[in-house]
């Protein structure tokens, strides 16, 4: 019988496929990015960085008693992520950016409407349906950092030249999350209720498609911007 935590990566392969379609990765691989276009991707990543905790917290206090081991795996989470969302700021300053734009959502550091809609999901997943929901996020951001995060940091840092302080976000993350990895697929393993599993792969899918238009968006600035 497999393993949940393969029917997992099974059932969302065409998602993330479809995701990591986005031209941007192509644009990455061919030299074709840009500070503003850097700094434009950390932006949307501080608005959904910064609700990884408070999602968390938030799954925590919806589930019920029978998942008690599920509310000690969250808390190690929130222990590893709190003040992420900071180290984002402090590459989008590193970059020459004004950070306080993004963190007060003004002007050109506005949340982008598909980080909107999908930070706003995981909330209603959590609090009007099934807060295992959360996992979807998860499988989808710390498999992606994994996947391709790294190689992805290495191509810009080139391309743009900028000094590693400018650059924690993405290069720490691919590292990070390695170990982090393995801690969800044992956690997911655990999970053995079909309605969980359930909520966990429609909640990925849904993560894979909002974080794609996200990266399609900002491919469509760089055409854009090149042209």
């Amino acid at each position: 019988m497999m393993s949940f935590f393969n029917t997992l990566k099974e059932q969302t392969r065409e998602a993330q496929q479809n995701m990591l379609s986005a031209p941007i990765f192509q644009a990455c691989e061919r030299g074709e990015i840009n500070v503003s276009t850097y700094i434009e991707f950390l932006t949307q990543a501080f608005h959904h960085v910064k609700h990884t905790v408070p999602l968390l917290m938030a799954c925590g206090g919806r589930l019920d008693a029978e998942h008690e081991w599920v509310r000690e795996a969250l808390a190690e989470y929130i222990d590893e992520e709190k003040g992420h969302h900071e180290w984002i700021l402090n590459d989008i300053a590193a970059c020459g950016a004004d950070s306080e734009l993004v963190r007060h959502n003004q002007g050109i550091g506005r949340t982008g409407e598909a980080i909107e809609l999908m930070v706003a999901y995981l909330y209603h997943q959590i609090d009007r349906h099934n807060p295992m929901a959360l996992f979807g996020m998860v499988w989808v951001l710390e498999g992606t950092s994994v996947g391709v995060g790294g190689h992805i940091a290495q191509l810009v840092k080139n391309k743009l030249g900028l000094p590693d302080q400018a650059m924690t976000y993405l290069t720490s993350h691919s590292v990070l999350d390695q170990d982090h990895i393995q801690f969800f697929e044992s956690l997911m393993d655990k999970v053995t209720d079909s309605r969980d599993q359930q909520a966990i792969i429609d909640s990925a899918n849904m993560v894979y498609k909002l974080y794609g238009q996200m990266l399609t968006s900002l491919s469509d600035a760089t055409v854009s911007e090149a042209a």
